[in-house]
C-alpha cells in the first residue's frame, strides 16, 4: 500500500517538544513525530512557542512528508520519529 497524509491535523506535545502527524497506509494510521530542533533546521526563524512551530511545520510541510515517506518506507513500524539528521 501506499502511506498518503489525507488528514492535515498536527499538534505540539510540549511535554516530549515534538509534533505529532498522521499518515494511512489504507486503513492502518501511522504516527509520526517530528522535532522542534528539525523544525528549526528547515525554518531557522522559528521561534520557541507551540504557534511557532506549527507554523514552521506547515510552511515545510512538503519536505516533512518527503522524509516521512522515505522513514516510512525503510521500516514500517512505527511510531516514526523524524530527527533534526534525517533533513
Amino acid at each position: 500500500m501506499t502511506l498518503t497524509f489525507p488528514n492535515l491535523s498536527r499538534s505540539y506535545d510540549a511535554r516530549r517538544d515534538l509534533v505529532r502527524f498522521w499518515g494511512y497506509d489504507s486503513a492502518l494510521e501511522v504516527a509520526f513525530f517530528v522535532e522542534t530542533s528539525a523544525l528549526c533546521k528547515l525554518r531557522p526563524e522559528t521561534g520557541k512557542l507551540e504557534a511557532a512551530y506549527l507554523d514552521a511545520f506547515d510552511a515545510a510541510r512538503e519536505q516533512i512528508l518527503a522524509v516521512a515517506h522515505k522513514v516510512y518506507s525503510q521500516a514500517r513500524h512505527g511510531p516514526f520519529l523524524l530527527a533534526e539528521a534525517d533533513f
